[in-house]
């Protein structure tokens, strides 16, 4: 369990400096903030939410196999 959370730690690391990429390179070629703001959202929605997904189903994948009294 110890190793599954400090893998899910290290992914939530790489996809925050991933968002910031992602956005910086979105920022360097907009006008507007819209032009920014949209696209941004989405692309990185829908990789949050399956992350969110992952996440939840790895932690329970985890405390599945215990015995709760």
């Amino acid at each position: 369990m110890r190793l599954r959370m400090l893998v899910l730690a290290i992914a939530s690391l790489l996809l925050i400096a991933g968002t910031v990429l992602v956005f910086g390179a979105f920022d360097a070629h907009s006008h507007s903030v819209s032009d920014t703001i949209r696209p941004f959202l989405i692309t990185m929605a829908p990789i949050w939410a399956a992350f969110g997904l992952a996440c939840w189903m790895a932690i329970r994948a985890g405390t599945a196999g215990r015995d709760h009294r």
